[in-house]
């Protein structure tokens, strides 16, 4: 394998934390907007699966090939994955299908001010769960503290949201798919660090297990008319698109950024470093998208933002090696 260029571990770390907050909170908006556009959810998480595929299995055969050629045994799926099956199927269900399907449901019933919130804004408190659970990883006090503001916050939003569902309300629906796929996506960045996952091979991984397992169930179910699509209602670029930002952009980019920042900083501080998401993505929601901007959502971004920061100040750097190589060895 050929190592293009090296660059310390901090400049790593801090490259994939700026990467994903953009990314992150261009993929709350896009996905909001989307939802109007035509096509359904799970057409929409299909383009996604299908665009990602297209970079990151070809790119797996190729870096798997020197095991192979040398005559051993690797990866699993048929060879598509390049992690054994137990990591693969773990964190391809949590992190590469669950959150897909998921998320993209509850923009069709929620805008994205409560995605911005009830997502970026509540992975902290999912992971720090995790880690407690999984990894035996102690919360102090400071740290708790900034979990309360984000509970706080939460209930706000999904709160008032819940209280609607009495008068017919479907919000509540969205809130409630978009704070189960924050806390599947908090299990897979703790999958990870509990594995010790490369950043790359991760991707490829929930890639390869969410192409074996949803794309073919789809189409069949598509194919036997069980399951609706407007997969052939809409132009063909607009399934281009989403493929490219869907896949290449949330998936492939900042995937690999996301599982980089989780092994520099650690699960709980990785997350809390995307504080700058729900504000920004907020804002991006009322400036792009129209939406309004309630009091109640002013005030659980304030106390979610302040939760992640506090713990931010708060948090220990994880121990870290010097230097990661960067455009090759995987």
């Amino acid at each position: 394998m050929i190592r293009a260029m090296r660059f310390s571990s901090k400049t790593v770390g801090l490259a994939s934390a700026v990467i994903t907050v953009f990314i992150w909170t261009g993929f709350i908006v896009i996905a909001r907007a989307s939802a109007s556009r035509g096509l359904l959810p799970l057409d929409i998480a299909l383009a996604r699966i299908l665009g990602a595929s297209a970079v990151l299995l070809p790119w797996a055969w190729w870096l798997m090939r020197p095991a192979r050629l040398a005559g051993q045994s690797v990866g699993s799926l048929g060879g598509l994955s390049p992690l054994p099956l137990a990591p693969t199927v773990q964190a391809g269900f949590l992190g590469g299908l669950l959150y897909a399907v998921l998320a993209y449901n509850g923009f069709f019933f929620a805008p994205a001010a409560h995605a911005s919130v009830l997502m970026p804004g509540s992975l902290p408190l999912w992971t720090t769960l995790l880690a407690w659970l999984v990894l035996r990883e102690k919360v102090s006090s400071a740290r708790a503290v900034g979990l309360g503001f984000i509970v706080l916050g939460d209930v706000l939003v999904g709160g008032a949201s819940l209280l609607m569902a009495f008068d017919g309300g479907e919000v509540w629906k969205g809130d409630l798919l978009f704070m189960t796929a924050a806390c599947c996506w908090a299990a897979y960045s703790v999958t990870v660090r509990r594995h010790g996952l490369d950043a790359v091979r991760a991707t490829m991984a929930i890639t390869a297990f969410a192409f074996v397992t949803f794309v073919p169930v789809y189409l069949g179910l598509i194919g036997m008319g069980v399951l609706p699509t407007h997969l052939t209602q809409v132009p063909w670029t607009e399934i281009v698109f989403q493929a490219v930002f869907q896949g290449v952009g949330s998936v492939v980019i900042s995937g690999i950024t996301f599982t980089q920042m989780v092994r520099h900083y650690g699960p709980v501080r990785s997350t809390m470093i995307t504080a700058l998401v729900p504000g920004l993505s907020a804002l991006g929601a009322v400036w792009f998208l129209g939406e309004p901007m309630h009091w109640n959502l002013l005030a659980g971004l304030a106390l979610v933002t302040s939760g992640i920061l506090f713990g931010v100040r708060q948090a220990k750097p994880a121990v870290v090696t010097p230097t990661l190589a960067v455009g090759g060895k995987a």
